[in-house]
């Protein structure tokens, strides 16, 4: 069984990444990435509150960024309680764990992201994820510490995997890795900017974040981004300008 990824960006506290491991254990989890961790890694406080989780800490992996954790896996979701200004489809924890539990039972690398205790995730690492995850609390006191966070989702996964019917294989080729979406992404902004797209250029972070989210809904396979790509280079070699004028010739006889 493919288990979930649990990346939590820029976490301050040793304290809150031993209760996340405490947890992640609680529910059969043990892959556990962390992105620019304040206090560096490893961190004694984080054995002393796992309460014995060991194997999940002594697993963790430390990564400079968010592009970078996520850059092998087909499947992630950003878990924020503000969906700020994307356009992605938001769902509950339950819906979720459905969702990546399928992806899991078809072989794809899944994962769940958290932000940093203080201030959340940032807007462009939630545009590169393929969904958000909201909890359902009572809006008079939304306030959830990490770990609590961390516990809910992955208590819906496990239950997806106590109550899981027989395996399911979907049809088709699997979705392309984040690495291999980050790598069209920015091939296509480069050409962009190479034409002057992205005017005035101030404006170039929020039209190449509504890019990728745009893009990133569509779920794009290996094939498609290799075709994708072949697309976006035929055209910066005047290729399309080509073919039109072709097609235009062609057209007058």
């Amino acid at each position: 069984m493919i288990l979930p990824v649990i990346i939590l960006d820029r976490s301050q506290l040793a304290d809150n990444i031993g209760a996340v491991a405490r947890v992640m254990a609680n529910f059969g989890l043990d892959r556990l990435r962390l992105v620019s961790p304040r206090d560096g890694w490893p961190q004694d406080r984080a054995w002393a509150t796992a309460s014995g989780a060991d194997w999940v800490l002594e697993g963790v992996e430390v990564f400079d960024s968010v592009s970078a954790a996520i850059a092998d896996l087909t499947t992630v979701f950003a878990t924020t309680a503000r969906p700020r200004e994307t356009r992605l489809p938001v769902i509950t924890p339950r819906e979720a764990s459905r969702r990546l539990y399928d992806d899991a039972q078809a072989g794809r690398a899944i994962g769940l992201l958290f932000g940093g205790e203080r201030a959340g995730l940032e807007t462009t690492d939630i545009a590169l994820c393929q969904g958000i995850v909201t909890i359902p609390i009572d809006p008079k006191h939304h306030s959830l510490n990490l770990a609590q966070a961390v516990a809910i989702n992955a208590y819906e996964w496990r239950t997806n995997v106590l109550d899981a019917p027989p395996p399911r294989f979907k049809e088709g080729d699997p979705p392309a890795s984040n690495e291999l979406l980050l790598g069209m992404y920015e091939h296509l902004e480069r050409e962009l900017d190479a034409a002057g797209f992205f005017h005035p250029p101030e404006k170039f972070r929020s039209m190449s974040q509504n890019l990728r989210v745009m893009l990133g809904r569509s779920r794009f396979t290996e094939q498609e981004v290799a075709t994708m790509r072949g697309v976006v280079a035929a055209l910066s070699k005047g290729r399309g300008q080509k073919l039109a004028k072709m097609v235009a010739e062609k057209s007058r006889e």
